[in-house]
């Protein structure tokens, strides 16, 4: 099966976690984004994502996507380290992916500074594997929501998925009907899968943060469930989705609720300040919605579980775009 393990199994690779250090403040959980380590006057915040399926793009979505989480942490990502495995050593390949790697950090604003690489020829397609490194005053956790939040998503569901649709499955698009029109504007999502400047607008405001990515929002609304122990209450109607998703997902049976994520910042903040943290990303020129509320278990409710139109969702799906590179 391809994809994130679920949650249970997990569970003995989370727990392997070395000596005890008191200056980690996060360590490896289900749900986190990212790590924390006390360095006195900042936090140090570490997050590592693999990339592999999106072909037309990896070396560019890998990029944002490792330092989404970082942003979505409450940092300002700095540093990246690239681990590179090649099916072979096909020079264009290396120069293209070098290119995108160079161009999305700079993008971002980061530096590379150290990284491995090498041929592995069981692969079928190059696979990146990200560490972002990044500093703050204020690290958020993907749990740190209280009952009675507001959950915001920004910008819209499936904004990666739209585009690796429009590119790697550019051809069964048009065959299901898509028109180039619509396909070109989707491709160009790939300028939005960065959430560095969403955050930047609601990590003062917010009380946790996360990054849809495998998975897309439904995954990252039972994680950030399952990280904090609460009950998420969403309505589908309420998810701000583009036409242009809309139209490649339903061509290609693909639920825009259920995939790749990036681009979209799951939020929650408090009630009170739902207004203002969407006045927040007006001002940055960034889309937003209320999409739902953190809530307080009921007697018959498991904590760490997300409502979506009523029906109860306790593990995360697995996500939709992953039939179509069967």
């Amino acid at each position: 099966m391809t994809g994130k393990i679920d949650a249970a199994a997990l569970r003995d690779l989370l727990s392997a976690t070395g000596v005890d250090d008191p200056a980690v403040i996060q360590g490896a959980a289900y749900g986190e984004d990212a790590a924390a380590i006390d360095l006195g006057d900042q936090t140090l915040v570490v997050s590592t994502d693999p990339l592999s399926l999106a072909a037309e793009a990896v070396g560019r979505l890998a990029v944002h996507v490792a330092c989404n989480d970082v942003a979505a942490s409450g940092a300002d990502p700095r540093w990246l380290t690239n681990t590179i495995f090649l099916p072979d050593d096909d020079r264009t390949t290396r120069e293209t992916i070098a290119t995108q790697v160079d161009r999305a950090a700079r993008e971002a604003s980061v530096a590379i500074v150290g990284g491995h690489t090498e041929v592995l020829p069981a692969l079928e397609r190059p696979l990146l594997s990200m560490t972002a490194l990044g500093t703050t005053e204020r690290f958020l956790r993907t749990g740190g929501a209280s009952s009675g939040d507001r959950l915001l998503l920004t910008k819209g569901a499936a904004i990666e998925a739209t585009a690796i649709l429009a590119t790697d499955f550019r051809e069964a698009c048009l065959d299901a009907g898509v028109s180039a029109e619509t396909l070109d504007a989707a491709a160009a999502f790939l300028d939005e899968v960065s959430v560095i400047e969403d955050a930047r607008a609601l990590r003062d405001v917010a009380s946790a943060m996360h990054d849809p990515t495998e998975g897309g929002l439904l995954s990252a609304l039972v994680e950030m469930a399952a990280a904090g122990g609460h009950v998420l209450s969403v309505e589908r109607e309420r998810v701000p989705i583009r036409p242009e998703t809309r139209t490649c997902c339903t061509a290609m049976d693909v639920d825009p609720l259920a995939t790749f994520g990036s681009g979209a910042l799951l939020v929650a903040v408090p009630e009170g300040r739902a207004e203002e943290a969407l006045e927040a990303l007006k001002s940055a020129g960034i889309d937003g919605a209320v999409i739902g509320e953190v809530q307080v278990p009921k007697e018959d409710e498991e904590p760490g579980t997300v409502v979506l139109d009523g029906e109860t969702i306790r593990e995360a799906p697995r996500d939709a775009c992953y039939p179509l590179w069967a």
